[in-house]
């Protein structure tokens, strides 16, 4: 183990938006260090979702964060030995945990998704996520349901 917790390092915020958020997604988006293609796919979901979503008074920006902040968990179940037996006791998430998991489904229910190109893929389950729908708010829900389920253990919290 070591010896003092590392230092979070600043992130640059990104060349349109000026959003760190946004830097932070686009790297989770990142795959082999092509960041100019992340960042070009992330600014074409968002101008796909201004186009989609022309009749609400929300930016697109206003309508990713929305999207984002209905995909974060509240609690999860973590995995704890006692006694030889190992039981999932729901926990409180860190706030930076819950912004890094809401990212993390997001892009992986996207991913997942039938659409053209990953821009496309990402716009729609933005929007989806953004009226409380799609695969993203579906994992949420489910860890919500795991951590419900598992309440009776929560006096083994460590």
């Amino acid at each position: 183990m070591r010896k003092r917790q590392a230092k979070k390092r600043p992130l640059l915020p990104d060349p349109k938006f000026k959003d760190q958020l946004v830097t932070r997604f686009v790297n989770m988006l990142m795959w082999d260090g092509k960041k100019s293609i992340a960042l070009s796919i992330f600014y074409d979901a968002i101008e796909i979702i201004g186009e989609r979503n022309q009749d609400e008074e929300k930016t697109p920006l206003e309508v990713w964060k929305d999207a984002l902040s209905n995909v974060m968990p509240h609690v999860e179940v973590r995995s704890r030995r006692v006694g030889g037996a190992t039981f999932q006791i729901p926990m409180q998430i860190r706030p930076d945990r819950k912004v890094s998991l809401a990212m993390k489904w997001l892009i992986t229910s996207a991913r997942k998704r039938n659409e053209k190109s990953m821009a496309l893929r990402l716009a729609q389950e933005v929007l989806a996520a953004a009226k409380e729908e799609g695969a993203a708010v579906k994992k949420r829900v489910d860890t919500h349901k795991m951590a419900e389920a598992n309440k009776a253990f929560s006096h083994f919290r460590f």
